[in-house]
């Protein structure tokens, strides 16, 4: 099962209650989802104890010249620290110095928790930056802190939504979050045997408290209540344009937040981000694109700064 297909179950929080009642009616199980907080408390300190328990294969990476080409097949191996692993002079994940932290912000309903990500940048990568209203190319692998893995692109890009927008399912907040650190690839190079070899892309691993993963909604593989990490290496950077309108999705983010669906300028309940028609004048979008280029924001008819598209004043058409 691949991680975008993860992320439907995610997006809706289950209930806070539910029951499940016999042929008689006589016995009811009752589901009380569990405090965020709390669940948070353990979760970090688990993710602390891994982080001080277990390292990675730092020797192998060439730090001195991070966007060298051997360094572009690099693959993260986590291992624990311990005699039978001849490693017990290893540098633990919590002491490397490529171990970031983040905090991130979630609330649901009113329950307001402030999350610490931890996550390994090994190299930001060259390419280009993310916005979280874009798609995303990433090779990946999801495991449990057990060390059992969950989900792998198995060394492909798999491609997914950052962020859920109207119909559109994104990834979890804990990936997402990590992954807006770090840059795509800014080239590649044919093998000569159908494949190919991608270019100094952004390389790390993230630790996600269970809160900003699947939480309550576990699945086959993933218990309920815990906390998850993915390695990846991030390839390539889609634009989306939700509602094929003519203008990328992260350009109708008008107030630069990150959140396409708190803007909208003609106030009709529709965010920009999924409104064929912005300014609500009558006129598509994408046919404000009065000089043909494929591009409604640098037609300004009337010269007021506005570009037609979100000017109501302005309803020339192609």
């Amino acid at each position: 099962m691949r991680l975008r297909k993860f992320t439907f179950a995610l997006l809706s929080i289950l209930p806070l209650a539910f029951s499940c009642n016999s042929d008689d009616d006589d016995d009811t199980v009752t589901f009380e989802e569990r405090n965020r907080q709390e669940v948070y408390d353990e979760d970090i300190l688990e993710i602390e104890e891994y982080l001080s328990t277990h390292t990675y294969n730092y020797d192998d990476f060439d730090f001195a010249n991070p966007y060298s080409l051997a360094n572009d097949t690099f693959e993260i191996v986590i291992d624990t620290i311990s005699a039978a692993n001849n490693n017990l002079d290893a540098d633990p994940l919590i002491n490397r110095p490529e171990l970031l932290s983040k905090q991130v912000e979630s609330e649901i309903d009113t329950d307001t928790v402030v999350y610490t990500l931890y996550y390994l940048s090994l190299r930001e990568g060259l390419g280009e930056s993310l916005h979280p209203l874009d798609a995303v190319g990433v090779s990946y692998e999801g495991a449990l802190l057990d060390g059992e893995v969950f989900d792998t692109s198995n060394n492909q890009a798999s491609v997914f939504n950052l962020s859920s927008v109207s119909s559109f399912f994104g990834v979890i907040t804990g990936f997402r979050d990590v992954l807006l650190e770090f840059k795509t690839r800014d080239g590649y190079s044919e093998n000569g045997d159908g494949t190919t070899t991608n270019h100094n892309f952004g390389i790390g691993a993230v630790f996600i408290p269970s809160g900003i993963a699947y939480f309550s909604s576990g699945t086959n593989t993933i218990p309920t209540y815990t906390p998850i990490m993915f390695k990846f290496g991030l390839l390539t950077r889609i634009e989306l344009d939700h509602d094929f309108d003519g203008v990328p999705s992260y350009i109708e983010d008008l107030d630069g937040d990150g959140d396409g669906e708190n803007d909208d300028t003609d106030g009709d309940g529709i965010p920009n981000v999924i409104d064929q028609d912005d300014d609500e004048d009558g006129v598509n979008t994408i046919d404000e694109d009065i000089d043909g280029d494929g591009d409604p924001t640098n037609d300004d008819t009337d010269g007021d700064g506005i570009p037609n598209y979100l000017d109501s004043d302005s309803t020339e058409s192609i």
